[in-house]
């Protein structure tokens, strides 16, 4: 018998970041995504050289921090609530420019970034495969991937399932390969709590 796929977008039929809720979820963000932001400049290695793509930014926190590392940052999230509360606590000259929209659908140039990255956001993505030909389209040759999401129990439920499995990671690196991605490795970070799935590719470079 046929074992059915595994989901790893198992929350995007889930209400949106939308309203007073989305400003709420925005402020607790801030307050809880610091480690992600530092993991992911110091794991993709982010520096001045780097044009970055922050997909699901939330209120800004990965996209400041990137900016501060010289990068030139485009933050993207399709939550109005979220990107009020991210350009609120920006400072102005902050080099980030924030876009309305979703993974799925990038209003940005073919071969415009170095980095994308998305931060505990692929669980929520409505079209995976939509949302991972994109981001091999606005990838430059040999620009980096990097997905971040929490390590979870297979048995988690509500909040606590909000992450992946390790069968999730091994079943989103194989997607990533299917896009036409390479040098795709699945590594952990922290441990108890904090422990986290990283999943980089590398959109292969021209010939």
């Amino acid at each position: 018998m046929t074992e059915p796929p595994i989901v790893v977008n198992h929350h995007a039929g889930r209400p949106g970041f939308a309203g007073p809720v989305g400003t709420l979820f925005a402020v607790v963000f801030l307050l809880t995504g610091r480690g992600n932001a530092r993991l992911a400049a110091d794991v993709a290695e982010v520096s001045a050289d780097d044009r970055v793509v922050d997909l699901g930014c939330g209120p800004g926190t990965a996209a400041r921090v990137a900016a501060r590392r010289g990068a030139r940052v485009t933050a993207v999230d399709p939550s109005s609530a979220m990107l009020r509360v991210a350009r609120a606590v920006t400072r102005r000259r902050t080099p980030v420019t924030w876009v309305r929209a979703g993974a799925e659908a990038l209003p940005l140039p073919d071969a415009s970034a170095t980095v994308v990255w998305a931060l505990a956001t692929v669980h929520h993505w409505p079209d995976v495969d939509g949302a991972l030909s994109e981001i091999h389209r606005v990838l430059s040759p040999g620009g980096r991937l990097l997905v971040v999401e929490r390590q979870v129990r297979p048995d988690a439920t509500g909040l606590a399932g909000h992450g992946w499995t390790a069968r999730q990671a091994e079943a989103f690196a194989a997607l990533c390969t299917s896009a036409g991605l390479t040098d795709v490795r699945v590594t952990t970070q922290g441990h108890g709590r904090r422990a986290a799935w990283t999943v980089r590719a590398v959109r292969p470079s021209a010939t």
